[in-house]
């Protein structure tokens, strides 16, 4: 029966694979943690593009249909708009009334038309859009609201992680006034920490002439 040799590593020999491993490991800590943080910073840019196509979708249709129509004041084949854009309002500005006395102010609110046949073929509801910042325990949020023919909104969120004071509106014309512009423009940046910031911005041309 052969004898098991009880040789092992010598104190040199352990303190020469500890000085290896250091070698190898310190840049390999290095790349781990690089792929983890471009993983992460991946991640963050997905959910900020997510966030900018949803509320981009939503913008081009609420532009598409903005104008109500002057109805008293019909002139021949001319059926003129009355203003329809409205900035920095009120949840009742112009006695369109959406929302709450608790509403926040809204950056943009589009007004239009919406004719339902069950309901009147002389009349339309007015449909109200606003575009509003709420404040949140996490940071600041981009929220729709819209009412059809009432005060009771339905709120949807658009876009998270809006740095304050980075939304600004305009038109490609004057955009309270009756003559409503053609294009209208929303601008924002989102934040996160990874991705840094994200400008996000919104654009909807006017389907009505």
């Amino acid at each position: 029966m052969r004898e098991q040799s009880e040789g092992g590593f010598t104190l040199v020999e352990m303190l020469v694979a500890i000085v290896i491993i250091g070698i190898v490991t310190v840049p390999l800590s290095g790349t781990v943690m690089s792929a983890l943080r471009n993983t992460g910073s991946t991640q963050e840019r997905m959910d900020l593009s997510h966030d900018a196509q949803l509320s981009s979708s939503y913008f081009a249709r609420d532009v598409a249909g903005v104008g109500i129509r002057d109805y008293d004041n019909v002139s021949g084949n001319s059926l003129p708009f009355k203003p329809s854009v409205q900035l920095d309002a009120a949840y009742n500005q112009g006695g369109y009334t959406c929302g709450g006395a608790s509403t926040p102010v809204a950056a943009l609110r589009l007004l239009s038309d919406s004719w339902d046949p069950t309901d009147s073929m002389t009349a339309p509801k007015t449909v109200v859009v606003a575009y509003y910042l709420k404040t949140v325990a996490g940071g600041t949020e981009l929220h729709r609201l819209k009412c059809v023919g009432s005060d009771t909104p339905f709120d949807v969120l658009v876009a998270h992680n809006v740095k304050p004071g980075s939304v600004t509106v305009s038109c490609s014309s004057a955009c309270e006034v009756a003559d409503v512009p053609n294009e209208i423009t929303l601008r924002l940046v989102a934040t996160k920490p990874l991705a840094g910031e994200y400008p996000i911005i919104l654009n909807g041309q006017r389907r009505q002439s």
